[in-house]
């Protein structure tokens, strides 16, 4: 396995490094306050062409793969997490089913606006009945001539209210169960689609969040997503794939509280000495360094995995999994090291501290994910 980057990434990692510390990093504030991202932090990140990060090269976006992909999500991820979000849902799940299951024409529509971030894109699979039970889907697609025909809710749709296209599954034949399900391309200019009110979160300020809704919603034929039936298989391929890149997203963020960890700590005296002298936060911050390195070379393997065409479902699940309770254990402890400060909205240890707790949530719960492992093992097992 290589995880080796090229010259062109290492530079694109600092450039983005540097972007981050230097122009989203000074308004996380105005973030939380606001619950929007700036314009011009959404303009600026369009010309470093961080809206192209899964889109190949001949439809404008940067062609990167996997292994690339996760080195700049770990700088994405040491900023504020409702900016890291923005970006993350669209390239992650909301564009990589149109470029892994579109055929060419779709490619071609789509992807160059995409790429440049002036079409965002979103995916849209939970329901109110939903969510975990991804297969008990009630939105519905008739097919009418030259058209389906789209009913039915979804909710808890990042980036809905700012998105322009969106991966869509919805049920062509209830009769099939998994089977019946069918993924569509939808544009939010559609007859019959609404984008409902901003939903208000515990964290990810500025991560937009809503309610989508299909009212006799007119969707082309040519814009079904992969085959008729497959829709089901789609959403877990774009799932598993979007995995690594939000374990990389969390150990952005897992590093970036351990280095704040490391300059407080150092600066903060107590008893007359810097506190890391102190056994009992020299030991947090140890444990923190391990359960970080672990995450670092677990993401890698399975972007390498990825790359190499390897089938990742168990252990995509075991790195989402695994990724969210490093980020909860890491941002505990990192309150801990801080004490009253980190507890203080004014410094960034409690928005982290509030922003991991979604990431045992979205994109698979972690009961889920130890459903997709215990069930992959039994599959092995059972060879």
């Amino acid at each position: 396995m290589n995880f080796q980057l090229d010259e062109d990434l290492i530079l694109l990692k600092k450039n983005i490094r540097d972007f981050v510390a230097n122009e989203v990093d000074p308004l996380s504030m105005q973030i939380e306050e606001d619950d929007q991202i700036p314009e011009i932090i959404v303009e600026k990140s369009k010309d470093i062409g961080l809206f192209g990060l899964s889109i190949p090269e001949e439809y404008g976006g940067l062609g990167i793969g996997m292994i690339g992909k996760c080195a700049l999500y770990e700088e994405i991820g040491k900023t504020h997490n409702g900016y890291t979000t923005l970006i993350g849902a669209h390239s992650g799940i909301g564009s990589v089913g149109i470029v892994e299951m579109g055929n060419e024409e779709q490619k071609q529509k789509y992807l160059p606006d995409m790429a440049s971030g002036e079409k965002i894109g979103a995916f849209a699979l939970t329901e109110p009945s939903a969510g975990s039970h991804a297969t008990n889907l009630k939105t519905t697609a008739v097919k009418k001539g030259d058209k389906y025909i789209l009913n039915g809710t979804k909710h808890y749709i990042t980036n809905a209210p700012i998105a322009d296209v969106f991966t869509v599954m919805a049920v062509t034949d209830a009769s099939k169960g998994p089977k019946g399900i069918t993924s569509f391309i939808v544009e939010k200019d559609f007859p019959g689609f609404k984008v409902g009110a901003i939903e208000k979160k515990m964290g990810l300020k500025g991560s937009q969040s809503a309610e989508i809704f299909f009212e006799d919603c007119e969707v082309p034929e040519e814009n079904v997503l992969g085959e008729e039936g497959q829709g089901y298989v789609n959403a877990l391929k774009i799932l598993a794939n979007g995995r690594a890149g939000l374990a990389a997203r969390n150990l952005g963020s897992c590093q970036k509280l351990l280095d704040m960890c490391m300059a407080f700590s150092e600066e903060r005296e107590q008893f007359k000495v810097p506190i890391i002298e102190h056994q009992a936060v020299a030991h947090m911050i140890a444990e923190m360094a391990m359960d970080i390195e672990a995450l670092r070379s677990f993401t890698y393997r399975i972007a390498w995995m990825v790359e190499e065409g390897q089938k990742v479902i168990k252990e995509a699940a075991m790195l989402k999994l695994f990724g969210s309770e490093v980020y909860h254990r890491v941002a505990d402890k990192a309150v801990q090291v801080h004490g009253g400060i980190g507890y203080i909205q004014e410094y960034p240890i409690e928005r982290f501290y509030r922003d991991a707790r979604i990431t045992r949530i979205y994109e698979g719960t972690s009961e889920i994910q130890k459903n997709i492992i215990s069930g992959q093992l039994r599959k092995e097992y059972q060879r």
